[in-house]
């Protein structure tokens, strides 16, 4: 019996060592801090050593803190800016455990710091943009131009139809900015909960349905000033180039009118010095010449529907009498 007991010893104390080790020792991760509670209150100090340590069993326990960067997805929550416009802004951030006792003492585990966080950084959301304008929460910062700037300068009048285009209002801040105010207000708040606020940032904003259609609107209306503005310049623009048009046209015909008549006169003038030339070389051509110009008066004057009265003695019709040479 004796021996038995004393076969039966060795393993005995080796499972009970195994035991008193399991209940005293624990490991402590790299990514992790731990907390040594006893009845529920702190003690002893905040244990940042990766790997192993003692406590004491049954007595004791180990809370497990992860001081990586975590994530905070804020909900989505309706909201008004300053120009009284409501918008639904959906947000996150990023944070993590700068003082574990002081977060393990007010907040106790993620969960509840993530409840915390809802209440300070959503305030100071709510907070920001009830104090600025949509378009400091809509536009990144005031250094960045968007392209509807460039395409309409938005400040000139227009002599024609006395329209102005609407120009978007200038920014003072712009979202990054709004966005560092946040983080400043929120981490000083949080850093009682030994929470270290990292990032803040607006994931999206969406138009309540009465705020779309304003903005629509307004982009409309806009459009529309700048397209008759546009319609409107073209239209001088045009009359104008009709209105040189026309100018050059006639200065073009009547330089052509002058050129015509000048080349028909000189013409004339030629054909008049060769008949002269040719008929005035006899007085038999010059009565030949007389009556050619006689008959082409004739047909001139006389056509079908011609009455006339003839007087005898009438020198334009003396070839009724006689013809020429008789």
């Amino acid at each position: 019996m004796k021996s038995l007991l004393k076969s039966l010893s060795g393993p005995l104390l080796l499972l009970l060592a195994l035991i008193a080790a399991k209940l005293c020792a624990f490991n402590v991760a790299e990514n992790e801090t731990a907390i040594l509670t006893q009845f529920g209150k702190p003690t002893g100090q905040t244990i940042t050593n990766a790997g192993l340590h003692f406590k004491l069993p049954f007595i004791q326990d180990v809370n497990r803190l992860d001081v990586r960067m975590q994530e905070w997805d804020g909900q989505a929550v309706e909201m008004p800016t300053r120009d009284k416009l409501y918008i639904t802004v959906n947000s996150f951030g990023r944070w993590r455990i700068s003082e574990p006792m002081a977060f393990f003492t007010r907040t106790r585990d993620t969960r509840s710091a993530l409840s915390r966080m809802d209440d300070i950084v959503g305030s100071e959301i709510r907070n920001a943009v009830a104090e600025n304008d949509l378009i400091e929460i809509v536009r990144t910062d005031r250094t960045r131009k968007a392209e509807l700037d460039t395409f309409d300068t938005g400040s000139a009048t227009n002599n024609q139809t006395g329209i102005v285009a609407n120009q978007l209002p200038p920014i003072r801040r712009g979202r990054t900015f709004v966005e560092k105010q946040i983080i400043d207000k929120a981490a000083a708040k949080l850093k009682d909960l030994g929470i270290q606020l990292v990032d803040v940032r607006i994931m999206r904003i969406n138009y309540d349905p009465s705020v779309s259609t304003k903005i629509n609107d307004r982009m409309i209306s806009e459009r529309e000033q700048i397209a008759t503005r546009y319609r409107s310049e073209g239209d001088g623009e045009a009359a104008k180039i009709l209105g040189n048009r026309d100018r050059d046209l006639a200065e073009l015909n009547s330089v052509a009118y002058k050129m015509v008549q000048q080349i028909k006169g000189e013409a004339d003038a030629k054909a008049t010095e060769i008949y002269a030339q040719a008929y005035n070389k006899s007085p038999e051509a010059l009565a030949f010449y007389t009556f050619l110009q006689t008959l082409e008066t004739y047909k001139k004057i006389a056509t079908n529907d011609t009455t006339m009265v003839l007087s005898t003695g009438d020198e334009l019709f003396q070839y009724f009498k006689k013809p020429p040479g008789k």
